[in-house]
């Protein structure tokens, strides 16, 4: 993570938290089954770029977000009878533009929430399991939904959690959705750690600019 990305991150975790002592939203947590992975990714035109350009992310936003529809489709419609499907998403620089302008809610990353409408619409729960603290669980699940996500469940880091491994704690976030009876058909995020470890059909992996975005 550069310099910058810390700087607008830190600013983005101080709004946050001063929003939550203003409202008081209840968090959801459920749950999806899996497999294995296969991963798309995004090339990445200004990947070696110093400062990550808005528009130039969200057209390689576009470009992976425009690849995984039509296979997620595919998969949504050959769902087997009582099969429950999932996708679990990341958050920062995957579902929200967290690191592009400071403003609370945060705008949707347009590119994802059309495939995650698409998959709402079409009985697919979401999941969110993301590396925030939990002290900002309330802000985050209210802003994921005012934007346009529906929240089936959000999994934020406990105290015992910032000292794990974040691949790991993510991987055992995807094994709890599992466990709760959910075909996780698709993970989506802009890091390695938000993918790793498995227990997903497949994987897209959004740009992150050789760690700026991460």
């Amino acid at each position: 993570m550069t310099r910058g990305t810390w700087k607008r991150r830190i600013a983005m975790t101080a709004v946050a938290t001063a929003a939550a002592t203003a409202l008081a939203v209840p968090v959801g947590a459920q749950a999806a089954t899996a497999g294995g992975a296969s991963t798309a990714t995004a090339t990445a035109s200004a990947a070696a770029a110093e400062a990550v350009d808005y528009a130039t992310w969200q057209q390689d936003c576009r470009t992976l977000m425009d690849q995984a529809l039509p296979a997620l489709k595919q998969r949504i419609a050959a769902a087997k009878p009582g099969e429950k499907q999932a996708i679990v998403f990341d958050i920062d620089n995957t579902t929200l533009e967290s690191d592009f302008g400071f403003s609370y809610p945060a705008p949707a990353n347009k590119p994802v929430l059309e495939v995650a409408k698409y998959a709402q619409e079409h009985g697919v729960s979401l999941f969110f399991v993301t590396a925030r603290p939990g002290i900002i669980s309330g802000v985050t699940d209210y802003n994921l939904k005012t934007v346009g996500y529906k929240v089936s469940g959000l999994y934020v880091r406990g105290f015992l959690d910032l000292f794990k491994d974040v691949a790991a704690y993510k991987t055992a976030q995807r094994v709890t959705i599992e466990s709760k009876g959910y075909t996780i058909i698709a993970n989506i995020g802009n890091s390695a750690t938000d993918l790793s470890g498995g227990h997903a059909e497949t994987t897209y992996k959004l740009p992150d600019y050789n760690g700026q975005l991460s």
